[in-house]
């Protein structure tokens, strides 16, 4: 799949603010600790003006909690970086310092790394003199491709699972991760929904090859039968819904070509919604 055609930052929104609190418990334990769970709400997008540069930046989570025993709020900024970005750390103090003058919060800045190649990213960003240090502002960071993935295998985590497919693999390992993740999967014993989001996500990040497939089948078959059969139930039951959703293409694409041959010999719109069950709307679109 094209790097391009993958909206980085749908999918970790979707992933995070499904299991916020599970993400701050795998990553952050010293954060669960003081955050109250119970009070959480998902502030609207902002977007900030770098008036300077002449550029608009887009704050990817803002989360608003309160912390265990106290009235306070803080504003937790959560940054997704698919690639390579220069002066990250400058910028991400830009977004605190822009979010603190309009909320007056406490802010725990939160920045994820998550493209492919091993980069040691910086944490802070500082502003001094030989005689004098202005400013230290340091956020909490995770670059993905640098977790060891055989240490999260045993989190009964739904964020552990998903995040496998960005973590330090090879691609001889590949099949092992996502034989791992189907098991974490089982444990986990969501709902379809959460279970149907994590699914997509993996498959984005880490997609095997027919021949790795099969690879994976074997190795599952060798497994403890009752967990087997608990796997495999799952890889078909996602195989089959593949197969529907690319049914379901196949035949919305078949009614398009119908109705552009339709349109060519001057059917109007409202017989070839009746004949091909197409919206009006987007026949309509199609005489443009």
């Amino acid at each position: 799949m094209s790097e391009t055609r993958i909206d980085h930052d749908r999918l970790f929104k979707e992933l995070l603010s499904t299991f916020f609190e599970e993400f701050v418990l795998l990553f952050f334990p010293r954060v669960y600790e003081h955050v109250d769970f119970n009070h959480l709400s998902f502030l609207s997008e902002e977007v900030l003006t770098d008036v300077t540069a002449g550029e608009k930046h887009r704050v990817d989570l803002l989360i608003e909690t309160k912390l265990k025993g106290e009235d306070g709020l803080i504003i937790v900024h959560i940054e997704h970086q698919s690639y390579i970005q220069p002066a990250f750390s400058e910028r991400m103090f830009i977004y605190f310092s822009r979010l603190f003058q309009k909320h007056r919060r406490r802010i725990l800045p939160i920045a994820i790394f998550s493209y492919d190649a091993i980069r040691n990213e910086p944490s802070s960003f500082t502003v001094e003199f030989p005689f004098w240090a202005v400013l230290d502002f340091r956020f909490l960071a995770i670059e993905l491709r640098k977790l060891p993935w055989r240490e999260y295998i045993r989190h009964n985590n739904p964020v552990a699972a998903a995040l496998l497919s960005k973590m330090g693999y090879n691609e001889d390992e590949k099949v092992e991760v996502k034989k791992e993740f189907l098991r974490m999967l089982t444990r986990l014993e969501l709902d379809e929904a959460k279970q149907r989001l994590l699914f997509g996500f993996f498959e984005t990040y880490l997609r095997l090859s027919d021949e790795e497939e099969i690879r994976l089948r074997n190795e599952v078959n060798t497994m403890e039968e009752k967990e087997a059969a608990k796997v495999m139930e799952l890889i078909v039951s996602y195989e089959q819904k593949g197969m529907e959703k690319g049914m379901e293409k196949g035949m919305e694409k078949a009614k398009m070509d119908v109705a552009k041959r339709m349109l060519a010999k001057g059917y109007d719109a409202d017989t070839i919604h009746e004949l091909t069950g197409l919206p009006l709307e987007k026949i309509e679109q199609m005489k443009k």
